[in-house]
């Protein structure tokens, strides 16, 4: 695999996100898939992607506890390119059994619920969506989080078993906003009101000017700050 890797590095250096997003749909047919939490990123990615007509299925992930706004910006991409993107929701009897078991918010009692929350309404499905996936495009950027600081351009995932391509992963908020803006790409009002990092309603709060970026996740504990979809 390091091989495989060693090859696309290579091969697309100096191409445009664009020359690269459609090698790997025209290399790795049916196999590209791009996941989406409608971030700012993310929307840029799924730009890149509906607007160049790339065969890559872009997909996301109901977890049942997201914000209003963003499933409004959901239907609203969907509207604006006319493009479908899967959705995928968590098993219901898994969310049932543990909020039946350990209670709706038992997330805020301890790191071990919230991470248990986090597998149920996002890993597992996210691996359902993965399943038959080579190459896993992802919306992250490197100063997010100390976490992904050490993440590159094309890597192999371990947790999933693929090549993860990260195309903004050098890019810069600022990079990030000014394309959005530029390009008139729908995103979420939040952004503008200090939700820079946007998750699950009751795990993202505002961050104040100089917090870090990942502050608003999952405020009232001291752990990474990931909920294992992008873990090293």
């Amino acid at each position: 695999m390091e091989q495989e890797i060693s090859y696309l590095q290579t091969t697309l250096t100096n191409k445009t996100i664009v020359e690269k997003l459609s090698f790997l749909a025209e290399n790795f047919k049916g196999k590209v898939a791009f996941s989406t939490s409608l971030g700012q990123e993310d929307q840029v990615i799924t730009d890149l992607i509906f607007k160049n007509n790339i065969d890559i299925q872009v997909f996301t992930l109901d977890t049942g506890r997201l914000f209003n706004q963003t499933y409004d910006l959901l239907d609203l991409t969907i509207a604006k390119y006319k493009k479908n993107i899967k959705i995928y929701f968590p098993e219901s009897a898994q969310v049932e059994e543990f909020v039946n078991t350990k209670g709706l918010n038992s997330f805020y009692e301890s790191v071990a619920n919230r991470k248990e929350c986090c597998a149920i309404r996002k890993v597992y499905p996210l691996k359902r969506a993965l399943k038959e996936v080579t190459i896993w495009v992802t919306g992250l950027r490197a100063d997010q989080s100390a976490n992904r600081l050490e993440m590159k351009e094309f890597e192999w995932d371990a947790n999933f078993k693929l090549i993860k391509y990260n195309p903004l992963i050098d890019w810069s908020l600022e990079q990030t906003v000014s394309y959005l803006k530029e390009n008139k790409v729908p995103y979420n009002p939040l952004h503008e009101q200090g939700f820079v990092s946007i998750g699950c309603a009751p795990c993202t709060r505002a961050i104040a000017e100089g917090e870090d970026i990942r502050a608003g996740r999952w405020w009232w504990e001291s752990s990474q700050k990931e909920c294992g979809l992008h873990a090293k």
